[in-house]
Parts: C-alpha cells; sequence; structure tokens
C-alpha cells in the first residue's frame, strides 16, 4: 500500500455525494445499465434488508436520468450514455421514508402530498421555465388540498406534457409508512388503504411514463403497488441481478482488497485468514440461492474500526423482530435449514399475517441458501454476525430484566476458558430456569430437526436454548457435530478450550444414571477424538423439574 485510501461511504446512500468526495463506489451502474436497456420492461421491483444499499441504487438512477453524466465517468455505464435509451428526462424521486405517518391520516395525506410536490426533478437549463406549474399540497384557507394520488397523477401528466418526454418516477421505500405501524394493525390497516389509493395512480399515468424503479423491504400486495403494474419485473430473486446491493467475495478482495490488507496489518493476522473471518462473520447473503453477498453496512464498518461486531443488526434491529420472536415464543434454532418452496420465495405474503419464516425472511434475518432440482430452497441465517444477534436477542427475552444479558454472556466465556463444568452447569441451569412454562409445553408437543438430525420431544427445547445462549455469548460452538461414530449434541471452543456436551432428557427421576448414560455415549461414539485434551461433560435433564438433574465429567487426553 503506498499513500492513505480513501475514504469509506459508510452510510452514505446519496450517488451524488460519493463520486464528488472521492469516497470509496462499487461500482453497481451495469445493473442499473441492464435494467434501463432492457426492451419490453417498464417497471422495477427491489426488495432487499434494510441498510444494504437499495437506496443507493435510488440514488444513482435518479442522478442518470437528472443528466448528471460527468458523474459516470470511469464507471461501467459510461460507454452507453450516448444511446438513446440513456438520454436525460424529467424525474419524479420519491423518498417514502420522508413521509409523516404517526399522527394520524389526515396528517399522513398532506405529508405525501408535500413529499410528492418537491419530488420532481429537471436538468438545470430546464428548470426556470417549467418548475413553477405544478400542483401544490399545501391549500389556500378557502381550498381543501388534493389527494395525494391526485397530485401524483397531476405531476407525471404535467411534466410529461410540459417537457414533451416521458418521465421517470422512482420510489424509494415504498413500503415504510405501513411497515413502521405493524405492530398496531388498526392503524397499519389504515395507512395501507391510503397507499393503496395512490399508488395505483401510477396505472392511470402510465401513458406519460416511461421508466419506474420500486424499492422497499418485501413484497406486499395489499399495499396496491402490484395490482397496479401489471408489467412489473420483480429482480429481488432474479439470478442476473442477484448482487446488485452489497459486495461479493471478487469485489471485497478486489475493489476493497487494499482495505482488507489494512486491516490485516492493523489485527496483525495474514490477509487470507482475514478473508475467511470476514467472510464467515458478514457474507452469506444470498437472494437467488446461489450468489453470495456480504452485508455492506457491517462491511464497511468493520474496515472504518477494524474490529469485529454486530454492526447491522444492532444498527436499528426493528423492535417488531424482537417482540415477535417474544410473543411467538421462537427458539432461533427452529429457522436453521428450513425448506421452503420457489413459490415462497417469490411471494412469501403480506408481513402482517405471515408465519415466522416469512417475517424473518423478508426482514433479512433468514438468507437462501440452495435450490435443487424440484425448485425448493434452503432458508438459513446468512452469517455468523446474524446468528448470534438473533440469539443473543432470544436469550435477553429469556433473561428479562432480572439478569443482564452482557454480563451473563461475558461470565460464561470466562468460565468456558477457565474450564470450570460445576460453574458452567450453574450457568445453564440459570437460563433453563428463565424459559416460560408453555415452551416447554410446545416442545413436549413438536420434534425439530437440527442439520436434518431429528430430536425427540421435548430434548430440542432445552439443547436449542442452551445452543443460543453458547451463541450469543461469542464463542465458538458446533451444534451435532460430526465425529468418527456420530453426531456429538455441542462442541463448544473458547481460549484453546474444548467441551464436549451430550444432553440426555431423564423422565423417571434416574438423573445420575442418564447423566452417567451421556458421558458414556461421549467416550463410547468416541466424539472427542477430533480434539486436543477435551472436557467431557454429560448432563440429564429432570423433565418433571425442566432443569439440570445431574451430570458427569470426564477428561481424555489424546495419545
Amino acid at each position: 500500500m503506498s499513500g492513505p485510501l480513501q475514504e469509506l461511504p459508510v452510510g452514505v446512500q446519496n450517488f451524488p455525494e460519493i463520486i464528488k468526495d472521492s469516497l470509496v463506489y462499487v461500482d453497481k451502474t451495469a445493473y442499473i445499465s441492464e435494467m434501463i436497456s432492457r426492451h419490453g420492461v417498464k417497471a422495477w421491483l427491489l426488495s432487499r434488508p434494510r441498510r444494504f444499499g437499495k437506496s443507493l441504487v435510488f440514488s444513482t438512477l435518479k442522478t442518470l436520468f437528472s443528466g448528471q453524466r460527468e458523474l459516470f465517468n470511469g464507471l461501467a455505464i459510461e460507454n452507453r450514455l450516448d444511446e438513446k435509451i440513456f438520454a436525460p428526462r424529467p424525474v419524479i424521486a420519491l423518498d417514502m421514508s420522508l413521509v409523516t405517518n404517526n399522527l394520524g391520516i389526515a396528517e399522513l395525506q398532506n405529508s405525501l402530498g408535500r413529499v410528492t410536490s418537491s419530488s420532481a426533478i429537471w436538468r438545470e437549463d430546464e428548470k426556470a421555465s417549467i418548475s413553477p406549474l405544478f400542483p401544490s399540497a399545501e391549500p389556500s384557507r378557502f381550498e381543501r388540498p388534493l389527494p395525494p394520488g391526485e397530485i401524483l397523477f397531476d405531476l407525471i401528466k404535467n411534466m410529461s406534457t410540459r417537457s414533451g418526454q416521458k418521465v421517470a418516477v422512482l420510489i424509494d421505500e415504498y413500503d415504510k409508512p405501513y411497515m413502521d405501524l405493524i405492530r398496531t394493525p388498526e392503524e397499519a390497516e389504515k395507512i395501507r388503504v391510503t397507499m393503496r389509493d395512490y399508488y395505483t395512480r401510477l396505472k392511470a399515468a402510465d401513458e406519460y411514463i416511461s421508466f419506474i424503479f420500486i424499492t422497499g423491504i418485501g413484497k406486499f400486495a395489499r399495499m396496491g403497488v402490484f395490482s397496479s403494474l401489471n408489467n412489473l419485473l420483480d429482480i429481488s430473486t432474479i439470478p442476473e441481478f442477484a448482487a446488485i446491493c452489497g459486495f461479493t467475495h471478487q469485489e471485497l478482495s478486489g475493489r476493497l482488497g487494499a482495505y482488507v490488507e489494512e486491516a490485516a496489518i492493523k489485527l496483525g493476522k495474514k490477509r487470507d485468514d482475514l478473508l475467511e473471518e470476514l467472510k464467515d462473520y458478514y457474507d452469506g447473503f444470498s437472494f437467488d440461492g446461489k450468489t453470495r453477498v456480504y452485508n455492506p453496512f457491517s462491511t464497511l464498518l468493520f474496515f472504518t474500526v477494524k474490529k469485529f461486531n454486530n454492526f447491522w443488526f444492532n444498527s436499528g434491529t426493528p423492535k417488531v423482530i424482537a417482540q415477535y420472536i417474544k410473543d411467538n415464543r421462537l427458539t432461533v434454532e427452529e429457522f436453521h435449514g428450513r425448506t421452503v418452496s420457489k413459490a415462497f420465495v417469490e411471494n412469501p405474503g403480506e408481513i402482517d399475517t405471515a408465519a415466522p419464516m416469512s417475517l424473518l425472511y423478508q426482514a433479512g434475518y433468514l438468507s437462501l441458501r440452495a435450490d435443487d432440482s424440484d425448485g425448493e430452497y434452503v432458508l438459513d441465517y446468512p452469517n455468523r454476525e446474524v446468528y448470534q444477534s438473533m440469539s443473543r436477542l432470544l436469550v435477553g427475552n429469556f433473561l428479562g430484566g432480572d439478569i443482564n444479558a452482557d454480563d451473563a454472556f461475558r461470565y460464561l466465556r470466562k468460565i468456558l476458558g477457565s474450564g470450570d463444568p460445576d460453574a458452567l452447569i450453574g450457568e445453564f441451569a440459570k437460563l433453563l430456569a428463565k424459559i416460560p412454562y408453555d415452551i416447554y409445553s410446545k416442545a413436549n408437543r413438536e420434534d425439530i430437526k437440527i442439520n436434518n438430525i431429528e430430536i425427540k420431544f421435548g430434548e430440542w427445547m432445552y439443547h436449542a436454548n442452551l445452543l443460543s445462549f453458547l451463541i450469543g455469548s461469542g464463542v465458538n460452538v458446533r451444534a451435532k457435530a460430526r465425529a468418527s461414530q456420530g453426531q456429538s449434541d455441542l462442541v463448544v471452543s473458547r481460549e484453546g478450550r474444548v467441551w464436549v456436551i451430550e444432553l440426555k432428557m431423564a423422565q423417571n427421576g434416574d438423573d445420575a444414571a442418564v447423566a452417567k448414560a451421556a458421558l458414556k455415549q461421549i467416550r463410547e461414539k468416541d466424539y472427542a477424538a477430533p480434539y486436543d485434551n477435551p472436557i467431557l461433560l454429560g448432563i440429564a435433564i429432570n423433565e418433571a423439574k425442566r432443569t439440570i438433574g445431574a451430570w458427569e465429567v470426564g477428561y481424555k487426553t489424546r495419545r
């Protein structure tokens, strides 16, 4: 490396600002070129999780259509800008995050009208002669305000008529006014109706529109966007657009390679080793089941502070997710490796009525893994950041205000590093004691598969929540870890010390015997064979008392 590196655009979603301030830009204009030049497609939808770069795509299109061609010098799209299809045109750029949605429907409509009226963008040389002629959302004392949908229609028509060109309509975060109030169904429904009526005006204005681009978290049919735009192409799961947001591994090691090297030097790591850590921690988001991308927000923040942290999850995990997990008594493990159909992937349903798996998928906490010949996909946590954060969220829900989760995690890490089995059992017992009774009742009615291994009766609940406790603490843990003769329940490592743990249910008061049997199984199946000097721990869960009834400790030295 020579000289200082370019500054990183952490949290910056404004394309002109990135280019003018010489911030790092990972070139995504080839995708934009493909959209604009695709014959027969006028309207586009891109759904992605929050803080994933949707707004940057929106801003890039706005910049391009408004004629700021000089900002695209050196980018993939530059050599196509002389083509007619890329010519500047009137633009309506609607940022729905600016709409006021918490002061009642009347204010929502007024706010939507104001946002719409201020959304027109013209080339500077045309601005003076045309822009004053558009309707305003602000009524006089004796006039009633126009409905926001009418303002949108009039704006599109007037811009097209007076300029002699069709208009590009760009809508960022189309679903945000609705999503913000999803926990209050009555208010959310009123907002949905208002937004549906607004978006349906796009269909009436179709003859005046040349291009539509819409971003959001999900695809919610009842919002009215999709029934209005029957020519809408949803590119959210199409392979050729899978990397339009986020960074591929090639982009990380190439365009951002200098930042990898700088961080490796700072942290005293080899470059390739750091790349593997970054891949484990921030890669793994997939929107087509094959292409994987790094979370851009977390990755850029890592390069800024040169420290692993759960940046994306901590930057604003919606309260709806935390409350939803708590209300529905969800465990983290029940979403691992869940098979879903192609129909589910393309239409996961309305977020207010969807199953938990659908909600977590649309919000980005579950990601697509692979599709097979039957057209099915697998959902799983994308990476360590999300998996660990979801685990911490679950444990925090259980512990409540009685025990500080961060203190519990810190103490657990200390115990695992010191090798004190009695203290470890004590911490496990505290967690199990906090799990609500109805969770145990649910566990006794249902089985679950983890890594395709079926766990019977209530055992999975204990297994899943202890695993969440361990994952949430940030230690290295594997569930159903394969050995030569079978699979141990848990393998945990901390500061060079390895624990091999087997759980069994004791249903007849035979806790001690069951604990001995669990330890015996570890030995006989040689679960500890791959590890140096592991601690072996057989645990018996007393089903009646819903806690740890007995445990047996063993040690094994590699010969």
